[in-house]
């Protein structure tokens, strides 16, 4: 399916959009619920205020995108990386700092 130019609100649900590209998406204050992200491609898009529950990310590339006050809570980040530097490895430090 391809959508281009639209602007709707967008509440998802129970969804599969695995491998699927999101470029110059305005994705602010969408929700996402229950949804297959894996292989997936957000470029140059806005996902402030985005809300998202039980989602697969795994293997989602993100990039040039805004992603201001995104908070991530109970969440599997096995291998994930922000330019280059393990998520866990910065969670790991950042716990060993503060005691």
């Amino acid at each position: 399916m391809d959508l281009h130019r639209v602007t709707e609100v967008l509440d998802v649900n129970d969804a599969d959009l695995s491998k699927s590209r999101f470029n110059d998406a305005n994705l602010s204050s969408t929700n996402f619920n229950q949804i297959n992200f894996s292989g997936a491609k957000f470029n140059d898009s806005n996902m402030t205020g985005w809300h998202v529950n039980d989602v697969n990310l795994s293997g989602a590339i993100i990039e040039n995108t805004n992603l201001s006050g995104v908070e991530i809570r109970n969440s599997r980040m096995d291998g994930m990386t922000i330019n280059g530097v393990a998520v866990t490895e910065l969670l790991e430090n950042y716990g060993s700092e503060a005691d």
